[in-house]
């Protein structure tokens, strides 16, 4: 500004000129602000005087917009970690119009946004095993433990593998009958978890009872979920899976913990010359980190992260326990049907939003969800590691209504339409609810999921669709191409690199590369794609599947689908493709390359292909 005052021009549009030009790097050094964690909330939020907290820089960002109207805004963050207690919350009604905000990493550093307090004061009982008592003005009850950013072990019996249920129960539903000294008998079971595995879900519950003398153990209530009525003990393996967790008398290994809500202290053990008070040792709080809220009649749009990290969201299970449905869907207890499992970062009603360059990590349930009626919004370039539940989740599914009628027949227009998943690379997720999904789509319109990495999950690596017939509902024209999908089922059944399921018309996967599918550990198959029931008017074309437990592909009550042009790669034991309750003629294959174990050349061509398909 002191440059114009200096020169006075005799023109009055030259004067005009001028001030404009003079203004712009005026309006655009105020509209930035800055954090960092050695900032004050009471400073002014510039870079020499920053912040101490995103929410004080969210509202700063609110206020400047009051004052100057529509503009681009950025937050900029330095690096190091940001504890938080509550969720930072954009609504449409503070952040509308057409203002742009950016929060986003100081150059090179990588700030953290964490829901998780860190714990201390560490003290060694007289059995060797550390011990640390929580806030007690904190209604808390930990389900997880994070060692120097590495996810502990609640305390479990076995520690490795599984027990098997002897006999069920006779109303197949609520208890089951064990071996004598199969496990250690807690003497209090106020915290115990049942964790049962069926073929694509599980059952989190609580212990109600162990009568030692019956060898009997009574679950708080139903395992398994109420609806579909066919979840009995006794409709999965013939003797299912299952462990103990959160008993002091499970605590026996290294790095292994558990919680007494009795006491509100958790219990640590560690090798023998490791102290806690040298580790950073977090334990989740916040039930979400970040909500991008708009409504119906007023879209939020263009909120954009760049370069964050996000860690430490805790998520309670409900009373009556986790029982899964499939994909993180659960019985809604105490009420009648479905609910999802909530995410740490809950994008809705929101249009051209996005996440680039971020982190998401030691989540306690799902990591980001794109939720109603999102438009255009991405996630890019990023990396999501130990999740709880899900990774990503884009769109809905059918349990929200509207007038007491099911949304997508009510409003189809409020499905997420046009929304995008690039680049990022999706691992271990399922870390406490193993019937999660790398990526997860419900009811999605036009949804690009493209070059993405997933690999190290419990079930199917990408789910798309959610309606078990061919009735038409608003998926459509969704595209699943050119992703690397890899060591996935390891350890439930009857799901697949891809998963597809319903009317999806227009919808293609392409160029993808799925292998190392190799357990199969339920009643039903483990597959490359798993093309489920209203399949129809799907291309599945230059695909590239090998070491698969079953077959590559599975269409299950589908109807006309174009196979074309992909590499199968078979056991002796199963057909490049199955057909369940599926007519094959409907099936269209045009110069698909299938090769069996049996073949001479069978380790050669595979070898070959994958270099070629390295190559591209």
């Amino acid at each position: 500004m002191k440059y114009c005052q200096k020169f006075v021009f005799p023109f009055k549009k030259n004067l005009v000129i001028i001030s404009i030009v003079c203004a712009i790097p005026f309006f655009a050094q105020a509209n930035n602000f800055y954090v960092s964690v050695n900032g004050s909330d009471s400073n002014a939020g510039t870079k020499e005087k920053p912040f101490a907290s995103l929410e004080r820089a969210k509202d700063a960002v609110q206020i400047s917009m009051q004052k100057k109207g529509e503009g681009v805004y950025s937050i900029f963050i330095d690096g190091g970690s940001y504890h938080i207690e509550k969720p930072i919350v954009f609504e449409s009604a503070k952040f509308g119009g057409n203002n742009k905000i950016i929060i986003k990493a100081l150059t090179k550093e990588k700030p953290v946004i964490s829901g998780g307090k860190l714990i201390t004061s560490w003290k060694k009982n007289n059995k060797g095993i550390w011990v640390a008592q929580l806030p007690k003005n904190k209604n808390w009850n930990p389900r997880e433990l994070f060692i120097g950013g590495e996810r502990a072990t609640r305390a479990r019996f076995p520690n490795q593998d599984y027990l098997r249920v002897e006999k069920v129960g006779n109303d197949r539903r609520t208890n089951f009958f064990f071996e004598k000294g199969d496990f250690p008998i807690p003497e209090n079971v106020d915290g115990v978890e049942l964790i049962l595995l069926h073929d694509w879900s599980i059952s989190r519950i609580g212990v109600k009872e162990i009568d030692s003398g019956k060898n009997n153990l009574i679950a708080v209530d139903s395992i398994g979920t109420k609806s579909p009525d066919f979840f009995n003990l006794d409709q999965w393996e013939k003797n299912p899976r299952y462990y103990l967790e959160n008993a002091m008398e499970f605590l026996d290994a290294d790095y292994e913990w558990y919680f007494s809500s009795v006491e509100g202290n958790v219990y640590l053990k560690l090798p023998e010359n490791e102290n806690p008070e040298t580790s950073e040792i977090v334990v989740p709080f916040a039930e979400s980190l970040i909500q991008i809220k708009g409504n119906e009649n007023k879209p939020i749009k263009n909120i954009h992260f760049e370069g964050i990290t996000f860690r430490h969201c805790n998520w309670q299970i409900p009373d009556g326990g986790y029982c899964g449905v499939q994909a993180c869907y659960i019985d809604a207890r105490p009420k009648s049907g479905w609910t999802e499992i909530p995410s740490a970062i809950k994008v809705e009603w929101a249009e051209s939003c996005s996440f680039t360059n971020c982190a998401f990590e030691n989540l306690g349930a799902s990591a980001v969800w794109l939720s109603t009626a999102c438009q255009s919004c991405s996630i890019k370039n990023s990396h999501f590691n130990d999740i709880s539940g899900n990774g990503i989740m884009i769109g809905e599914g059918r349990d929200r209504f509207i007038d007491g009628e099911v949304w997508w027949q009510k409003a189809p227009e409020q499905v997420a339409k046009s929304n995008m998943i690039e680049n990022c690379t999706v691992t271990k997720c399922g870390a406490q609810f193993y019937g999660a999904i790398g990526i997860w789509c419900g009811f999605t319109a036009n949804t690009t999921i493209k070059n993405n990495e997933i690999y190290e999950l419990p079930y199917s690596g990408i789910s798309i669709g959610w309606e078990w017939s061919p009735n038409a509902t608003p998926c459509r024209e969704n595209l699943i191409e050119g992703n690397h999908i890899h060591h996935i089922m390891q350890i439930l059944s009857d799901g697949g690199g891809i998963y597809m399921l319903g009317l999806q018309p227009g919808s293609k996967i392409l160029n993808n590369h799925i292998h190392d599918v190799e357990i199969n550990a339920g009643r039903a198959e483990s597959n490359g794609m798993f093309l489920d029931e209203g399949i129809t008017d799907l291309v599945v074309a230059n695909n590239l599947i090998y070491n698969i437990a079953k077959s590559p592909l599975r269409f299950h009550k589908a109807t006309t689908n174009l196979v074309k042009d992909n590499y199968l790669f078979c056991t002796d034991e199963n057909p490049p493709i199955r057909y369940n309750a599926t007519k094959e003629e409907d099936i269209k294959k045009v110069d698909n390359k299938v090769y069996s174990e049996s073949d001479e050349d069978y380790l050669k061509q595979l070898k070959t292909i994958i270099q070629k398909w390295k190559n591209r």
